[in-house]
């Protein structure tokens, strides 16, 4: 399905973003992953400008294009407590900045049928106590998805993905941990690299502009203390 197309994956050297990355391969595409963990094209931090700038010229010097542009690098996660503002803006340069830079800098270069996939996160739509940086990074990522998806109309379609609870270890959860999603399980990264997969090839080729939520169901899920058996404790 991707022979001969190019696809660019950030923090693609674990989780996620590694297991996008394997998929993307096994379906016959090149894939240039950049992350601040060792990996077999390119280590740098998605904060720096200049590294940004370097990252794209070395791919597009190797292959003169994109297709495929895949948003996977992961923000801090502070709270209010205790995220200062610098790193607090560094989590909006990794999680928001960079991925506008980089849809910036590969515009010019973007082939026919070209896709952009923003990995945000259920947490751009609800929360748990300090996480403000990763929450806002999400939030902000969600948004630019349909900003660019109207800036971009016509020549590259925009998404993104928004996952739940996903183990990276692809561990088998049992109990409540499983039973309390509507799916009855945890996700794992291979529920997130399909639908990346998806949403580039042809087949998704009405979808544009749209986030899809990927977390078992639990964000339609209605909890109240007292109701089906949920009780609220606090510490």
């Amino acid at each position: 399905m991707f022979e001969n197309k190019v696809a660019v994956v950030t923090g693609g050297a674990k989780g996620i973003g590694r297991t996008i990355a394997e998929e993307f391969r096994k379906a016959g595409a090149t894939v240039c992953v950049i992350d601040l963990l060792e990996n077999d094209y390119y280590v740098g931090d998605l904060a720096d400008k200049a590294v940004l700038e370097d990252f794209a010229r070395k791919v597009l010097r190797e292959h003169g294009k994109v297709d495929y542009l895949v948003n996977n690098a992961l923000p801090l996660m502070k709270g209010i407590q205790d995220c200062s503002y610098e790193e607090f803006n560094y989590a909006l340069r990794v999680g928001v900045t960079a991925p506008f830079y980089l849809a910036k800098l590969f515009a010019p270069h973007f082939a026919p049928g070209a896709a952009i996939v923003n990995i945000s996160s259920s947490r751009d739509r609800m929360s748990q106590p300090q996480t403000e940086s990763y929450t806002a990074a999400k939030g902000g990522i969600s948004a630019l998805t349909h900003a660019l998806a109207v800036s971009l109309a016509g020549k590259v379609r925009v998404n993104s993905i928004s996952p739940g609870w996903i183990d990276t270890d692809f561990a088998v959860y049992e109990g409540p941990d499983a039973v309390q999603q509507p799916a009855g399980r945890v996700g794992n990264p291979l529920d997130i690299a399909n639908m990346v997969l998806y949403l580039c090839s042809d087949k998704a080729g009405f979808i544009t502009g749209e986030n899809i939520c990927i977390d078992g169901g639990m964000t339609r899920q209605m909890i109240y203390h007292n109701d089906f058996g949920w009780t609220l404790q606090k510490g």
